[in-house]
């Protein structure tokens, strides 16, 4: 007599990854695609660094959208920003939050270094995405956050890349403190009011702003305030020094104390802390400082200037006793 042979079935009775909340199961439904965003970013606004830019958005704009399994969520970006601290990146810190509130499964960008140089920052970002089930896939090195030697890698290569920052760092301001040694004086043309950068590398007075410089010394020394010079200033529609509509009382003030309009230059007053935070900070003796006389054309003549900081003085004082 043969001996019975049972056949085995198995049936899934619950599967909570496919059954719906009716009971039934719809593979059409249920089939989502992967929601991608991409992050781009250049740390400064040369034209080279600007078509960089361009052509990283470009290139996963057409990258995402080819690939049938990958809806596009956003191409996050941040132009001219240094990547050493990620709460200075308004469009990366904006992507974070959509990742971790549901919004986003897999981030796409170029590098580590794209994404941050701060090692503490990478690492701390990346596990917060990893519980979230997000993954951030880095094209240059080839690494998924979600791999089983990722963070050992990622730690290695952030380390790098944020030495590499600090090395960068240090040799600009090596240059910045043998320029300053050397009596060569740098201004932010862009926004300084009344000196245009020189062929010779010096401040040349630009003589239209600087009659909008000899205007505001006059108005004070006129008993006019920083307030009032500013509502005058607004009002006849003459530009700030970085181009606005509107001046402020601190413009006023800042233009009427600064030695560089009588032709001299204090140097190094503020300094950056370091190359992480990129906290600036007013120079209150914590480093060195260099003081050039005659170092370029003067608007404003050293005895204006005296009567102006001697005005101010005397305006401070009165003030003080009057809150006595």
């Amino acid at each position: 007599m043969k001996e019975k042979i049972h056949k085995r079935t198995k049936t899934i009775v619950y599967n909570p990854t496919i059954t719906a909340h009716n009971g039934s199961f719809n593979p059409k439904k249920f089939k989502t695609k992967t929601r991608v965003a991409a992050y781009a970013r250049v740390s400064t606004e040369l034209d080279s660094q600007t078509n960089s830019y361009a052509s990283q958005i470009s290139y996963y704009l057409n990258y995402i959208s080819t690939n049938p399994d990958w809806e596009l969520v956003e191409i996050y970006s941040d132009s001219g920003l240094t990547g050493t601290n990620a709460k200075r990146r308004s469009g990366f810190s904006r992507m974070i939050e959509d990742a971790l509130s549901g919004k986003i499964d897999l981030i796409l960008t170029k590098s580590i270094s794209r994404f941050a140089r701060n090692t503490v920052d990478a690492l701390t970002i990346t596990r917060e995405l990893k519980q979230k089930g997000v993954e951030v896939f880095f094209e240059k090195e080839n690494i998924s956050s979600l791999d089983s030697t990722a963070e050992l890698i990622f730690t290695i290569m952030s380390s790098i890349a944020q030495e590499e920052s600090r090395s960068i760092s240090e040799n600009v301001r090596w240059g910045i403190q043998r320029r300053m040694e050397s009596g060569r004086i740098a201004l932010p043309y862009k926004g300084f009011l009344g000196y245009d950068r020189g062929e010779d590398g010096l401040p040349k007075i630009n003589r239209e702003e600087a009659k909008i410089i000899h205007r505001i010394y006059d108005e004070f020394l006129s008993g006019n305030t920083f307030r009032g010079i500013a509502k005058n200033l607004t009002k006849d529609n003459i530009p700030s020094p970085r181009g606005k509509t509107h001046w402020s009382p601190e413009t006023i003030r800042s233009i009427l104390t600064n030695e560089k309009y009588k032709g001299d230059a204090l140097l190094q007053k503020t300094y950056t802390v370091d190359f992480l935070s990129h906290e600036i900070r007013k120079n209150h003796g914590e480093r060195k400082q260099w003081y050039i006389k005659d170092s370029h054309d003067a608007i404003i003549s050293p005895k204006t200037f005296a009567k102006v900081q001697t005005e101010i003085a005397r305006r401070r004082m009165c003030v003080n006793k009057r809150e006595k």
